[in-house]
């Protein structure tokens, strides 16, 4: 449902136990490197601190936060620098790993914590993975949704993507949509003028009940002077999951902050590649959890991490992998999520 806007009673609220434990979430704005960072919460006790990947926001959680909370966790959704009511610096180079994970430790520490879970998705999987990688001083554990952890180093990722379009390979002359994603303005072309729709048919195209079958072209690519949206599904066939009503909250974000943000965090991979070359291989050994979609191709392009977990996440305590379940995970599938979240962090060392 749409949600109310921020008060200056809620952005400044300094009681820390206003933390909207019986009741509705509460919305707050806090500082951070990036100037400020939108949050919501809900419950409290331990921090569990979410992580929304593209092009969502902190609303990917909404399933989440009311779950966590009854289960005796102070659950905060943030929306990522870029995305929703949080600050939108200018320069692209401010969407880089290091600013996001610095943006994560200023949240624990605005909120007047000392450590925290951290879970993420999508690209939020990517960014609490490092804030683990980079601050176990700050974070205990991590949970990872859809996107395996993969350690830094290996390839430069342009050079990879551009990889994957090669005339021998099976996505010949197509371009991979990440590549698609690096010239600024690019994008933003094809999704803003349309973003309801955009968004709308990229959910449809990556949910199990409504992705393109597999005879079908792959929405992660793009055909030589086409679009993206040339492979989503029919326009106004949504998911299951997602209504109306959910649909009109991420794209009134969108529509009132534009997506260059939000795709600037594509635009830095290979600074990411550069600043983290001293980590290079490095492990997470904080205790960790995995879920995944049967159908989801950022599990199942992946194999290779997962099947790497016993080195690269040697304190992984459950991985699951949600047969016929798709990208949006936590949205699909909220109980299954739900109970297996709550599972595994009510058994976390306290």
């Amino acid at each position: 449902m749409p949600q109310p806007p921020v008060t200056e009673q809620q952005a400044h609220r300094p009681d820390p136990a206003a933390h909207g434990a019986a009741g509705r979430p509460v919305h707050r704005l806090v500082p951070s490197p990036a100037g400020r960072i939108h949050l919501v919460e809900q419950g409290s006790g331990p921090l569990v601190l979410l992580v929304h990947g593209f092009p969502e926001s902190w609303y990917s959680w909404r399933h989440q936060l009311p779950a966590l909370a009854a289960a005796g966790f102070r659950a905060v959704a943030v929306d990522v620098r870029g995305y929703g009511r949080s600050s939108r610096p200018d320069a692209v180079a401010a969407y880089r790993m290091l600013d996001l994970v610095a943006d994560n430790v200023a949240v624990v520490e605005a909120l007047g914590e000392r450590s925290a879970v951290v879970v993420g998705h999508d690209w939020g999987s990517n960014i609490a993975a490092h804030s683990a990688l980079l601050r176990p001083d700050v974070f205990r554990a991590v949970g990872l949704l859809s996107v395996p952890y993969t350690p830094p180093g290996g390839p430069k990722p342009s050079d990879v993507f551009a990889g994957m379009s090669d005339p021998a390979g099976p996505f010949a002359g197509q371009e991979f949509y990440v590549s698609y994603f690096q010239e600024p303005g690019r994008a933003e072309a094809e999704i803003e003028p349309d973003v309801r729709g955009w968004l709308g048919g990229l959910y449809a195209a990556l949910s199990a009940d409504t992705m393109p079958g597999p005879q079908e072209p792959d929405p992660h690519f793009v055909a030589p002077g086409g679009r993206m949206r040339d492979r989503f599904p029919a326009a106004g066939r949504l998911p299951s999951w997602l209504t109306e009503e959910d649909l009109d909250v991420y794209a009134g974000e969108f529509e009132r902050t534009g997506l260059t943000g939000a795709l600037n965090r594509y635009r830095n991979m290979d600074r990411d590649w550069a600043d983290l070359a001293a980590h290079e291989g490095a492990p997470i050994t904080q205790p960790s959890l995995f879920l995944g979609g049967g159908l989801d191709a950022s599990t199942t392009w992946l194999t290779d991490a997962i099947e790497a977990y016993p080195a690269t996440l040697p304190g992984l305590s459950a991985s699951h992998i949600l047969d016929g379940c798709g990208h949006w995970l936590q949205q699909e599938r909220p109980e299954e999520t739900n109970r297996l979240l709550t599972e595994w962090l009510t058994g976390l060392p306290s």
